[in-house]
């Protein structure tokens, strides 16, 4: 059985899809919303388990942050992200209680906008998003942003020339000559 890959590991394949600036700054708009979107969507499916009802958008923040708590090498960064991502469920709570509409609007609404600006950032980028390739990537995003948040605060600069080590450094790509 392999191992669990690190921290390190996934930041740094997903830093290979995410090296121009402009990219990372969409995915600080992008990545919450997606989040957000599919926390209010999950927010009304609810059931009773040993007497507590939970919504499936509990359960699947459960699950990933078992996952990120789970990844080796950088547990404070595994706990930012663990919170980043509780505070967005937690939120996509409050509005999902609304009429039908405004639950739909809110989580199909943020999910897409979400995606569009994605979209936006991988197109100053060059490269399709990294959840192609690997679907974790899927989960190594909140981790990412999270991590970016906290690189551009002075958190762990050992961490942050690793990354650029392995994946290279972040630039602006010139787009006048696509």
């Amino acid at each position: 059985m392999s191992q669990a890959r690190t921290s390190i590991e996934l930041l740094s394949q997903y830093a290979v899809y995410h090296r121009d600036q402009r990219n990372i700054a969409t995915h600080f708009v992008g990545v919450p919303l997606i989040v957000f979107g599919i926390g209010v969507m999950l927010a009304r499916a609810r059931f009773g388990l040993a007497g507590v009802t939970l919504s499936a958008a509990w359960v699947a923040f459960a699950l990933s942050a078992l996952w990120y708590l789970t990844r080796r090498g950088q547990f404070l960064l595994s706990i930012a992200v663990t919170v980043a991502v509780g505070v967005l469920i937690a939120l996509a709570h409050g509005v999902s209680e609304g009429s039908t509409a405004a639950w739909l609007a809110w989580g199909i609404g943020t999910f897409f906008i979400g995606w569009v600006v994605q979209f936006v950032g991988h197109y100053y980028e060059g490269r399709k998003p990294a959840f192609v390739d690997d679907l974790v990537g899927l989960l190594v995003g909140p981790m990412f942003v999270t991590a970016e948040a906290l690189f551009s605060m002075g958190w762990n600069k050992a961490l942050l020339a690793e990354i650029e080590r392995r994946a290279g450094p972040t630039h602006l790509r010139d787009l006048a000559h696509i």
